[in-house]
């Protein structure tokens, strides 16, 4: 016998029309949406996997472009022009990604943004690194971006880099990915001598000058040498490399998490791994954009580096590489007055801030206002601003673009969100919004909230990051 529906009350249909619930995004996927959700997920796992540096992020995206049909803005500008429906990649000292794809409509009436950034909290080599003490030899580094140092110690780390030799040689290192490879490590004290350590606070237990890398213990097979291990390390480094110590000085050497991205939870329904602040949006970015085909508006992707450090040098936002690739488009479509065109492009242009945020975590309550907070498997979030005491440093997106933003998402069936980033007087953090605010165009941060972020092992649900990918390419969908 089947059971008669229950009518619905007055003030039940009123909760219905006027009160909005936060659902699960794993609610009411359709097998397309199921498919298309592995597809997205087991590319990313791959992705984060091999791209544990900026440079190995940029190297894998201009691969995934040129599969999609992408050219080097070298090749367009021996061809010499831009016409609409041309995509065109261009990249900036191999660490930073800009991809565009020509519009039929004018540059000037703005293009469709999605910027990321491809850098990660990490550990970086001092120039002079290597020494010895007390028979071990050791590494050591420099804490880049924001990180709690006691994450680091006791867990396998791998070693990426570029070295560029006296002689101009660079040299590409990567050792301890592979199973068959060493990998390196950062001590700590046994519980039994950790009486003192254990009074102070956490962020003084650890402290930066303590995050050496350990590298060896093999002395070389010779008396009477002095640091016998640092040779011997320095011996290994030569045969394989051809590098003295004072390479060292001229590298770029990258201490990470070693190993792959990691499914997590018997369900699966997690992705574990470093490098997902932010490398989660500039994936599902770079595939957006890779989905397009002959838009109205002109598109665009950046993958920025230097975020983690606030935007600086000349691959970061601050710097002016975006605002010069712009202006060879513009040469290359031959638009008169290109320095007018190229100001009212950025005003009539729209961005997407694509950057994670602070997911709550029943584990550590109180971080949060739990009414404004983002949820782990809620679908993408719309952060209005960002910034920290009193929205400082913060964009804080008008009314007007992110009610545009709803209905664009509304539209194309994306589950999502609005959250902070922690409670008022706790939380905050920037992105590379208030940057491109700077131009004139509106500019929204919308990504995925994770788990543990900025740590060795950080954690974003598989449905989020499919939410975020629908998104991006909803906002470059639009007319």
């Amino acid at each position: 016998m089947i059971k008669e529906e229950k009518e619905k009350s007055p003030g039940v249909l009123l909760q219905d029309q006027l009160i909005k619930k936060w659902k699960s995004a794993w609610e009411d996927l359709s097998s397309e949406d199921n498919i298309a959700l592995k597809v997205i997920n087991d590319g990313y796992l791959d992705f984060i996997s091999h791209g544990k540096t900026e440079r190995q992020c940029a190297q894998i995206s201009i691969e995934m472009a040129e599969a999609a049909g992408f050219k080097s803005l070298k090749d367009y500008q021996k061809i010499g022009k831009i016409v609409p429906g041309d995509k065109i990649y261009m990249i900036h000292k191999k660490k930073a990604v800009v991809l565009f794809i020509a519009g039929s409509d004018s540059i000037e009436n703005g293009m469709a943004i999605v910027g990321a950034h491809i850098d990660a909290p990490r550990l970086d080599l001092k120039p002079a690194p290597l020494y010895e003490c007390d028979d071990l030899a050791f590494f050591k580094t420099h804490y880049y971006g924001g990180i709690k140092k006691y994450h680091w110690v006791t867990i396998p780390l791998a070693l990426h880099g570029t070295v560029v030799k006296k002689d101009g040689e660079t040299i590409d290192i990567s050792i301890g990915e592979k199973a068959d490879e060493p990998v390196f490590c950062i001590t700590d004290l046994l519980p039994h001598l950790s009486q003192e350590q254990n009074t102070k606070k956490m962020n003084e237990g650890i402290t930066g000058e303590g995050l050496n890398l350990i590298v060896g213990s093999q002395p070389y097979n010779e008396k009477d040498i002095k640091e016998g291990v640092k040779l011997n390390i320095l011996k290994f480094v030569f045969e394989k490399y051809g590098m003295v110590e004072e390479d060292f000085a001229t590298a770029e050497l990258e201490v990470v998490p070693a190993g792959p991205g990691r499914n997590v939870g018997f369900d699966a329904s997690l992705v574990g791994g470093y490098g997902q602040d932010d490398r989660a949006c500039a994936y599902t970015a770079l595939k957006a954009i890779l989905a397009q085909e002959n838009p109205q508006r002109t598109l665009c992707v950046i993958l920025a580096d230097k975020e983690e450090i606030g935007s600086y040098g000349n691959t970061g936002m601050q710097s002016q590489f975006f605002e010069n690739s712009v202006a060879e488009i513009i040469e290359l479509m031959g638009i008169t007055k290109p320095g007018l065109a190229m100001r009212r492009c950025f005003m009539h242009s729209e961005m997407l801030s694509a950057d994670v945020t602070a997911g709550v975590d029943p584990n550590y309550t109180g971080t949060h206002d739990k009414l404004n907070a983002p949820y782990i498997g809620k679908g993408i979030v719309l952060s209005k601003y960002g910034g920290s005491r009193g929205k400082s440093g913060s964009n804080d997106a008008h009314a007007e673009f992110v009610g545009k933003m709803r209905k664009t998402l509304d539209d194309a069936g994306v589950v999502w969100q609005m959250g902070e980033l922690g409670r008022v007087d706790l939380g905050g953090g920037g992105t590379i919004a208030y940057i491109l605010a700077e131009y004139g165009m509106d500019v929204l941060d919308c990504g995925p909230a994770l788990l543990s972020m900025h740590s060795p092992f950080e954690l974003v649900s598989k449905v989020d990051l499919y939410m975020c990918y629908k998104g991006y390419k909803a906002f470059l969908n639009q007319n």
